[in-house]
């Protein structure tokens, strides 16, 4: 039977008694074990210690929560602080809202910390996490899909995504299929992950310089994904702002991409990962 559209799933949450377990949630700790297992595995190919994986996580992942969610918050201030609205939905991270660049920016300061705390170079622990770090966001998007957000606009692709009634634009209430930009994303991370992979092992990326590559593959793809969405945002001269970050975070990702190799770091790094 050939494929007409994408339902969407019949709920996002299921109570565990008077517990509710959210598939946002689920998604996003799905993507930072599998995060955190292959950067063991790459981190103790380069000859270092598994524990210590799991000490900076502990310090990056919640400071990475807190980033994401501020970040969301600061840009889009009105869904929450406007007349009529509730403050207090800003702490409500379950209804989604994590802005990718405010968890790796704060993210990166807790992972900081945690390499400080076992004399670990921050630059070789990113080129390390960087191709896990994206199969978590990869994952992550999934949580979307559950919460029927941050889609695309109307199309009639056979891969088309069924959104429901209540949560369709208020612009076009009428319409029921839309971009699947969360499975757009989903797909461009995965590509990014296995380029991350080659490149590492191709050129023997190293001092930052794998994590910088991940920044800037990453930020092309969500150039043209943010393009697509329909959610609401603000905009500055015309473009989406989550466009404008992206275009800023491109540029320093590839500024640090071409310094760090032309200036390579007086101390010895460890050798490149193997494809683990």
């Amino acid at each position: 039977m050939m494929l007409t559209s994408l339902p969407s799933p019949a709920q996002g949450v299921w109570h565990l008694g008077p517990i509710p377990i959210r598939a946002y949630a689920l998604c996003i700790l799905t993507g930072i074990v599998v995060a955190t297992w292959w950067t063991r595995r790459r981190w103790v190919a380069r000859g270092g210690v598994a524990d210590d994986v799991l000490d900076v996580v502990m310090w990056a992942v919640p400071f990475g929560i807190v980033g994401g969610r501020l970040y969301h918050v600061i840009t889009d201030p009105e869904l929450y602080f406007a007349a009529g609205q509730q403050p207090i939905r800003a702490l409500y991270i379950w209804d989604g809202g994590l802005g990718i660049w405010g968890a790796v920016a704060l993210g990166a300061g807790g992972a900081w910390i945690g390499c400080r705390r076992h004399g670990i170079r921050l630059a070789d622990f990113a080129d390390v996490v960087a191709p896990g770090l994206v199969v978590a966001q990869a994952i992550g998007r999934w949580g979307n899909y559950f919460n029927q957000e941050l889609y695309g606009g109307p199309t009639t692709l056979p891969w088309a995504l069924q959104i429901d009634p209540a949560h369709r634009p208020a612009e076009t209430p009428g319409i029921g299929l839309y971009h699947p930009t969360f499975l757009y994303e989903s797909i461009w991370d995965v590509g990014v992950a296995v380029l991350l992979v080659w490149a590492g092992r191709r050129f023997g990326l190293r001092n930052g310089r794998l994590f910088a590559l991940y920044v800037a593959a990453y930020t092309v793809g969500r150039a043209w994904i943010e393009a697509l969405r329909v959610d609401h945002a603000n905009h500055v001269l015309g473009l989406r702002l989550n466009d404008w970050t992206s275009l800023i975070v491109f540029a320093a990702a590839v500024a640090f991409f071409v310094v760090r190799g032309r200036h390579p770091a007086a101390e010895p790094v460890p050798a490149p990962a193997p494809a683990v």
